[in-house]
């Protein structure tokens, strides 16, 4: 980390009061279920703390994880933020080193901008895409260099690594049978798997998934928030996704919920039932097998989620979602129902 900018400084030069921010630290403070009584210590912890250096790589995607992320900006014509989201806040509070899409350098300078970054460890990795090893992983490259050598070189002294979305968490869509790159998620890579050493990630960072197809941006700003403070993970589940966020399925906080416990099921999506709330699981909602922060956090600044807007959960934070299969369950489209 850089000890010559703080978080602070940096938010005013942007023109964001501290009245803005003494906001978005309660924001945080709640999505990651502490009390109100930690706000103060979370506002001078951060207003002191340097800006990290965030390099985000990217493999096999789609740029969706980026544009989760972005798309909640309001701006005008010029480009000039017009309110402090809590995903544009998050862009202010860490210093976004290197990123293919939204760099402005390009070629051998926005190389040399990734070569600085990490010059000395200590920084935080965003890896989105899954990781390809077919023919040594010449099916994902940046630079004339593959995606495997460049997160390799990426993660070895970092002091994070966050794999963003389904396919840097699980494979995702890439990994999909029959696999024809033979796509991998970061955690494969770092726990082994038999692989030949040179297809192996190395580094002593921790490790932390967000899945999703998208994933839920502000589980993002509380992940980074809890490494400023902390300087290590949050608690995670077996698959190393954040507690916080991924403690709860989306049905345990859905709007349909008690349709569910009086049996009550829509038969179509554009029936009576549907719009009455009726439980959407036997039109293939999985929400009771998917673990993320959907009906908690919500989406687009806390104004819905799927089954809000009457379509069911596609169970996208969990592995092998795009073939069909929760764990030994396995069901033949997005719309069957998993019993």
């Amino acid at each position: 980390m850089s000890d010559q900018d703080t978080i602070l400084d940096h938010l005013k030069r942007q023109g964001i009061s501290r009245r803005t921010f003494l906001k978005f630290c309660t924001l945080t403070a709640s999505s990651m279920a502490l009390p109100l009584s930690s706000v103060s210590m979370m506002v001078d912890a951060l207003a002191a703390a340097p800006r990290p250096r965030v390099i985000w790589i990217s493999g096999q995607e789609c740029t969706g994880c980026s544009e989760s992320l972005l798309r909640a900006y309001d701006v005008d014509e010029n480009g000039t933020i017009l309110s402090a989201t809590v995903e544009n806040m998050i862009l202010n509070m860490i210093s976004l080193e290197y990123h293919n899409t939204l760099m402005a350098p390009s070629g051998v300078a926005a190389e040399l901008s990734r070569d600085q970054a990490i010059n000395g460890g200590g920084h935080v990795v965003v890896i989105d895409g899954s990781i390809p090893l077919m023919g040594d992983g010449a099916w994902s490259c940046v630079g004339g260099r593959s995606a495997l050598d460049v997160i390799q070189e990426t993660v070895t002294n970092a002091a994070l690594v966050v794999a963003v979305g389904n396919c840097a968490c699980f494979g995702g869509l890439p990994k999909a049978v029959p696999n024809p790159t033979q796509a991998h998620g970061v955690d494969d890579l770092l726990t082994n798997l038999g692989l030949p050493a040179h297809l192996q990630l190395n580094t002593q960072a921790p490790l932390i998934n967000i899945p999703g197809c998208p994933p839920v941006p502000e589980v993002m700003t509380g992940v980074l928030v809890n490494f400023i403070l902390t300087s290590q993970a949050p608690a995670l589940d077996h698959l190393k996704r954040p507690l916080p966020y991924f403690g709860q399925t989306v049905h345990d906080n859905c709007s349909r919920n008690a349709h569910y416990r009086a049996g009550q099921y829509a038969s179509s999506f554009d029936g009576s039932e549907a719009q009455k709330g009726y439980c959407l699981m036997k039109l293939g909602c999985k929400g009771t097998l998917t673990y993320n922060a959907c009906t908690t956090t919500k989406w687009n600044k806390g104004t819905s989620y799927p089954m809000f807007s009457g379509h069911g959960c596609l169970g996208c934070s969990e592995p092998d979602f795009w073939d069909q299969q929760f764990g030994n369950r396995q069901y033949e489209s997005f719309y069957t129902p998993v019993v």
